[in-house]
């Protein structure tokens, strides 16, 4: 129970931003690994908290490195079901096992930066849970009732490329998942699959169809508490799940559509737009939040380092959620594993190379009178061309901003009004939401830092900010009709202007 609770906590990369470029280092000579889990920086990684209080503190250094080193299997392509070969499974169940990367003399080559970025792709790819230890199961891809139940979800070859088969055990096959790769990798409409984007694989289906299977009511509070809990703040609204059952847990959860995350440290009330990771090399804060400030590629990697186990050892103010599993785990448990930090360059070097992908919605008369009206309606202040993002923060309505924070961050002096409740009630809430990148808009989707709103021309229908309004994208549990407000540049545009500031939008 204990590494089921910690491994589903650490699921996503949900990494974001940064101003500076990859430290250039010769193409054939090896680049030096800084050392990443340094305890005077990781001290200041993060932005504090809205409420103070509750910002965390990080495991030490000595802690950190004493923890294994989590070895790269061999993995293996998932089918849906009625797409496998003939005998696949019994043939993979025939492989040896294979580790790829791990501390000892394992390990891809590594001589040139195409080298990195190639092994960079293994640690994105690779999953970091196991099968009965996870949320999802051999038994759940190969079932018919399940893969109907989450959606259908497959690409054009058939596969399910979020997750993989693993042997770590000859003749024993296992159902890998939360990699990187889990949650951002989007499966396109023509059944292309795109790297580094926003996920569409329905992951909170998969956790409700989990919950409702092979959770107590007890394992399925204790679950959510050590997720989502931030008891300092007043009104904590994650007290309502205690008071739940399983089935209202798990329906929760299943109100969260694809590309909208009810990831850790986050709230299933208040989820997270799955971040696009395609750009990540020139935008300057990570998280939907800015938690984190990115100002080099050591801080990508502390980044990757949290949000893949590392963060669940952190003490939030006075409150442990590892406390809520029982006794704190000692760094060599078993249960415990952690990227070295060559995996974590090579990983960084990976995501920086990721490049959008060939854009069908090609400049017209029309995208170009759309460029005049964003130009004109003043979007250019906060998007600023060729990013389209001015890599500053926001403040969230009701939010007074510190002394001293415009100091040392990025901020506007206006706020645009966007639902608060993410930033200031949970336990990623700086206070702030970044102003996001409009490039690579006319792949992505749902929109809003909580993905409210399916399409571009929902964002700019007026009627979204109505209490009588139906959010297109994630409604909230048991919610039939509710307001999405702020950001209300652009929906007193005309019918004909809108057509056109969205046809620019979708060429960028």
């Amino acid at each position: 129970m204990r590494f089921m609770l910690r491994v589903l906590s650490g699921s996503i990369v949900s990494a974001l931003c940064l101003l500076a470029q990859v430290p250039p280092h010769p193409a054939a000579l090896r680049p030096e690994i800084p050392r990443m889990w340094d305890d005077g920086a990781m001290a200041s990684v993060e932005l504090p908290l809205a409420d103070p209080a509750g910002s965390p503190r990080f495991v030490s250094s000595e802690y950190y490195y004493k923890i294994r080193v989590r070895p790269i299997f061999k993995s293996y392509p998932v089918y849906a079901p009625g797409h496998e070969p003939p005998g696949y499974l019994d043939w993979i169940k025939r492989q040896q096992p294979v580790i790829i990367w791990d501390d000892s003399d394992h390990k891809p080559r590594l001589n040139t930066d195409a080298d990195w970025i190639k092994a960079g792709k293994l640690v994105f790819d690779a999953p970091t849970s196991y099968d009965t230890n996870s949320l999802i199961r051999v038994s759940d891809v190969r079932d018919p009732a399940w893969f109907k139940y989450i959606g259908g979800f497959a690409a054009k070859d058939g596969t399910i490329p979020n997750v993989r088969y693993v042997v770590r055990k000859k003749g024993q096959v296992e159902l890998g998942s939360f990699a990187c790769a889990f949650c951002h990798t989007r499966v396109m409409p023509n059944g292309s699959v795109l790297k580094g984007a926003q996920g569409n694989f329905p992951f909170d289906r998969a956790f409700a169809f989990d919950i409702r299977a092979r959770n107590t009511l007890q394992e399925a509070r204790s679950l959510q508490s050590f997720l989502y809990a931030a008891p300092w703040l007043p009104g904590n609204p994650q007290v309502r799940l205690e008071g739940m059952t399983l089935d209202e847990i798990a329906g929760v959860h299943e109100a969260i559509p694809p590309g909208v995350l009810a990831r850790q440290r986050s709230s299933p009330f208040f989820p997270v737009q799955i971040p696009d990771l395609i750009g990540i090399k020139n935008r300057r804060y990570l998280d939907r939040t800015g938690l984190q400030q990115h100002r080099s590629t050591v801080d990508l990697m502390r980044y990757a380092a949290l949000n893949q186990g590392a963060d669940d050892l952190a003490t939030f103010g006075s409150f442990r959620p590892m406390d809520l599993l029982g006794q704190f785990p000692s760094p060599t448990d078993e249960s415990q594993s952690r990227y070295s930090d060559e995996q974590l360059y090579a990983l960084a070097m990976y995501l920086y190379s990721l490049q959008p992908p060939p854009n069908p919605n090609k400049s017209d008369a029309l995208a170009v009178q759309g460029q005049m009206i964003f130009q004109s309606e003043g979007c250019a202040g906060c998007h600023v061309p060729p990013l389209y993002t001015n890599n500053m923060l926001t403040p969230a309505e009701g939010f007074s901003v510190p002394e001293g924070h415009r100091k040392d961050y990025n901020i506007l002096a206006v706020s645009v009004r966007t639902d608060p409740n993410l930033t200031t009630k949970t336990r990623r809430g700086t206070g702030y939401y970044k102003v996001p990148s409009l490039k690579g808009v006319w792949y992505r989707g749902p929109f809003e830092h909580n993905g409210s709103v399916a399409t571009l021309e929902d964002w700019f229908d007026p009627r979204r900010l109505r209490d009588d309004y139906v959010p297109t994208g994630w409604k909230g549990y048991e919610v039939k009709t509710r307001a999405v407000k702020g950001h209300e540049f652009g929906v007193k545009l005309s019918a004909d202007d809108k057509r056109a500031l969205i046809a620019f939008l979708k060429t960028l």
